[in-house]
Parts: structure tokens; sequence; C-alpha cells
């Protein structure tokens, strides 16, 4: 079952449509609600390596729902700590629980100045109101 409509306050946003949550120098990432609801339902996704180094606002991996395979973009720059192995198992995850059990990957933060570049909960929610 999808989640019902929210955006956490404590959440840093990306205005396409990704989420970060900082943890001192790591950061948790994910899709927001919007993301998953205007994919469907998830049935693949492909992570990047434990250990890859992604960078802002580039592909890291991909998402496939049953409408279209699509990019997931890095909010921020970083070394790949860990990979949600729950969601690669069940991608589904993230339709039921786009902020709890379906992120997708944590990282340690290459520049943490870059938080500064990330959307408030405010700002995402014009960037939604544009959609």
């Amino acid at each position: 079952m999808a989640a019902a409509e929210t955006y956490p306050d404590e959440l840093k946003y990306h205005r396409e449509h990704d989420w970060a949550r900082i943890e001192g120098d790591e950061a948790v990432l994910g899709i927001t609600w919007f993301a998953q609801d205007a994919l469907g339902e998830l049935v693949h996704f492909e992570p990047p390596e434990q250990g890859a180094t992604i960078t802002r606002n580039e592909p890291y991996g991909e998402i496939e729902s049953v409408k279209a395979v699509s990019d997931v973009i890095a909010p921020l720059s970083g070394e790949v700590l860990e990979v949600n192995q729950k969601v690669v198992d069940a991608p589904e995850t993230v339709n039921e629980d786009p902020y709890g059990d379906g992120w997708l990957v944590r990282i340690r933060l290459s520049d943490t100045g870059e938080v500064e570049g990330l959307l408030d909960l405010e700002a995402y929610r014009e960037v939604l109101a544009e959609q």
C-alpha cells in the first residue's frame, strides 16, 4: 500500500525530488513521496556499489517502475557507505515508506557545504507547486 503524501520538515530536498537526512558528516538519501507517486509501483532499484563516489546533481542509480526507468539524482556528493538491501530486494518498500524503510543509500559527505544548496521544506513546496 502506498504511503500518504508527506514531506518531513527535518529533511533537506533537491529539486529533482530527492531528499537527504543529514547526520553529522553522513547523509541518508532517498526519493520523495512526489517522486515515488509519479513513478508508480517500483519494481527494481539499481544502486551504486558500496564504496563508490557519487556526485551532486549527477545520477547515482536507477529506479524502475511499471511506468518507466528513471535516474536517481544525488542531492549531495560523497562515498557510498551503505546501500539499503531491503529496497534492492523489495523496491515497493519505497512506495510504502519513502522516508523510513525506503531510504536508498547512506553516504559520507565529501563537502558538507553542499548541504546549504539544498531546499528546506518551504522551498521544496514551491517546487511542488510548479509541477
